[in-house]
Parts: C-alpha cells; sequence; structure tokens
C-alpha cells in the first residue's frame, strides 16, 4: 500500500541526510536537473535506472524547484 504525503523542505532535507528517504528531481530533463537540483538528490532518469535495485521499503521524496 503507498502513502502519498506533503513534507516540508526542511523535514525532506533531514529525511535524505539521515538515509531515511531517496530525495528525486521529479524534472524529465537531465539539463534542468544539472541547474536546479538540490544537494544529495538523484534525477529521475537514474531513479529510473536504479528502479530494480531501490529496496520498495524505501521511502521516495520528489520534488520540483
Amino acid at each position: 500500500m503507498s502513502l502519498i504525503q506533503s513534507v516540508s523542505a526542511q523535514e525532506a532535507f533531514t529525511r535524505a541526510r539521515n538515509g531515511i528517504a531517496l530525495l528525486v528531481c521529479a524534472y524529465e530533463s537531465d539539463d534542468k536537473f544539472k541547474h536546479v537540483h538540490l544537494e544529495g538528490a538523484i534525477a529521475l532518469s537514474e531513479l529510473r535506472r536504479q528502479q530494480g535495485a531501490i529496496s520498495r521499503d524505501r521511502e521516495l521524496i520528489f520534488y520540483c524547484a
């Protein structure tokens, strides 16, 4: 079962920094990711490449700047 909820920017940063969540920049364009990504975030394209390797229990936080 999946649960979608909003979190504050500070909470997203804390969860990502502590390894609780994976921060994902939700832009389709890798060029846009290069210009606007937050520290520690991965690109949407990278998430897709790692899809089979990421635990289904891992929390994902998607954002767009």
